[in-house]
């Protein structure tokens, strides 16, 4: 009864040590992964910094910087304001003298729907 009562201690133990490897086993999985994890993120962070490095250099050669856009436009908007303004200069007279002679020059008229 000794002899049985020493094999079942013995595979007790055998059990216990084998559910430890099995844990430790895990554990050392879950740690694979997480630094795998890691060094992928750190990867695609990489990618995608060196892309937006790439990105802003196409943009500053094709394009030029936004400050050089921007006065760009400006001087675009500047010079059409000043066309606007020689063209009203030119023709406000003539646009001032049709609208008083459409006010000054009324033709009473009935109205073709008015009924007598």
């Amino acid at each position: 009864m000794a002899s049985q009562t020493q094999g079942i201690q013995q595979l007790l133990a055998a059990e216990k040590r084998a559910a430890e490897k099995v844990a430790e086993a895990r554990k050392r999985k879950a740690k694979r992964l997480k630094q795998a994890k890691e060094e992928a993120q750190d990867e695609v962070e990489k990618y995608r910094q060196e892309r937006e490095r790439q990105f802003k250099e196409f943009e500053a050669k094709h394009m030029g910087t936004r400050e050089g856009v921007a006065a760009k436009i400006d001087a675009e908007t500047k010079v059409k304001i000043e066309e606007m303004n020689k063209m009203v200069q030119t023709q406000k007279e003539a646009v001032i003298k049709d609208i008083l002679s459409l006010v000054y020059d009324i033709k009473p008229e009935l109205h073709v729907n008015y009924r007598i």
